[in-house]
């Protein structure tokens, strides 16, 4: 399998990709270079989007080791608490942080709106 260039441009990797992979020569099973997910926007495929409520937050980073793209990162808000904040570019909208997310007094911090 060829491996991907470091710290290269989105028209740099696609001319890569043309050059040395191509959809003639994927392997079986369709495997792609490691860290070439970072060049595909995967947000644009999501029909939600999760939208945190922060006065709800607990700040018990549940979102953030559950999310199964790495689209959920922390910042301290506010409140001096760690808060979720979604990178829409790779959410896929799955609902799993608002589904497990347990909230404040049964409200949930994290809920999905349609986009």
């Amino acid at each position: 399998m060829p491996v991907l260039p470091t710290d290269i441009s989105d028209e740099e990797f696609k001319q890569w990709v043309k050059e040395k992979w191509g959809y003639k020569k994927l392997p079986i099973a369709g495997s792609t270079p490691p860290g070439s997910a970072k060049f595909f926007r995967t947000g644009d495929w999501a029909a939600q989007r999760p939208k945190l409520i922060v006065e709800n937050c607990i700040s018990c980073l549940e979102c953030y080791f559950l999310c199964p793209d790495s689209a959920i990162t922390m910042e301290t808000g506010d409140d001096d608490k760690a808060h979720p904040k979604f990178d829409y570019f790779y959410c896929k909208g799955c609902g799993i942080c608002a589904n497990e997310c347990p909230g404040r007094k049964g409200e949930k911090a994290i809920i999905m709106e349609d986009i």
